[in-house]
């Protein structure tokens, strides 16, 4: 059965940004002579990592809105800069928006039902939400009109 993780992605004011950090992150792992994939280091360990990697997908709140999600492709380990030990979320490079709603801010990442998971959008809809400031986007969805 499917599962997915939501997290808040902290010092991302928009899912341009976001998309444009991880450009940023895989062209240092090139530069570096790593193999370049995004991942996400967590202190916790999933404990249901094989729901998550049955068609689970992590979903972004950015500014205080879930508006973005990545497809989980994987786990693994590693070492966070301090030298701690942590859990790597691997994630497919697609960025899928979803319809924005609104999310209070938690520590951590936690777990999603499908059912709770917003619908993403289509590619007309898309669009015509990236010619929208993110705070219209806030806005609105705020609203309840998008």
């Amino acid at each position: 059965m499917t599962l997915h993780m939501i997290k808040l992605c902290v010092g991302a004011d928009s899912i341009e940004d976001l998309a444009q950090w991880q450009k940023g992150r895989l062209a240092q792992q090139r530069a570096a002579g790593q193999k370049a994939r995004l991942f996400h280091g967590t202190r916790m360990v999933p404990r249901r990592q094989s729901e998550l990697l049955d068609g689970g997908a992590l979903y972004w709140v950015i500014k205080g809105m879930l508006q973005v999600r990545q497809r989980i492709t994987g786990f693994g380990e590693g070492r966070k800069p301090d030298g701690t030990p942590c859990c790597l979320v691997y994630l497919d490079r697609a960025l899928v928006p979803t319809r924005p709603v609104p999310r209070r801010a938690f520590q951590g990442w936690r777990y999603l039902e499908p059912a709770d998971a917003p619908p993403d959008l289509d590619g007309r809809a898309t669009q015509e939400l990236a010619l929208l400031t993110p705070q219209m986007r806030k806005d609105l969805a705020e609203l309840g009109l998008i």
